[in-house]
C-alpha cells in the first residue's frame, strides 16, 4: 500500500520559515519523481517543486524559486520542502506527490499517481 504522509505545516508570520516533511512508503523511493503542490482557497492546485527520479534534477515554480528548497533523504524515504521568506501568498494546503513524471510533465498534477493528505500552511501578515 502506497502512503505519503506530510507533516510540518502550521502558522507562521511573514518572513518566517517552515520545513515540510513527507514520509513515503510502499513504492521504490528512487524510482519516482517526487513533487510538492499547493492549493489555496478558491484556486487551482499549483506546482511548487519537484525532484526527479534517479539523478534528482530539481525544478521550482517561479513563485518560490530562491525561497524554497526541495530535498530528499533516500535512507529515510523522506521528502522535504524548506520554505523561507514566507509571505501571505504562500498560504495554502501543501501536498506531496509521487509519480512517473518526466521533465515535460512534472509540473502537472496529472503526472502523479500518489498523493498525501496535505498539510496547511498559513502565513499571517
Amino acid at each position: 500500500q502506497v502512503q505519503l504522509v506530510e507533516s510540518g505545516g502550521g502558522l507562521v508570520q511573514v518572513g518566517g520559515s517552515l520545513r515540510l516533511s513527507c514520509a513515503v512508503s510502499g513504492i521504490t523511493f528512487n524510482g519516482y519523481t517526487l513533487g510538492w503542490f499547493r492549493q489555496a482557497p478558491g484556486k487551482e492546485r499549483e506546482f511548487v517543486a519537484a525532484i526527479k527520479a534517479g539523478g534528482g534534477s530539481i525544478y521550482y515554480s517561479d513563485s518560490v524559486k530562491g525561497r524554497f528548497t526541495i530535498s530528499r533523504d533516500r535512507a529515510k524515504n523522506l521528502l522535504y520542502l524548506q520554505m523561507n521568506s514566507l509571505n501571505p501568498e504562500d498560504t495554502a494546503v501543501y501536498t506531496c506527490a509521487a509519480g512517473r513524471a518526466i521533465t515535460s510533465t512534472l509540473r502537472l498534477p496529472t503526472a502523479y499517481a500518489y498523493w498525501g493528505q496535505g498539510t496547511q500552511v498559513t502565513v499571517s501578515s
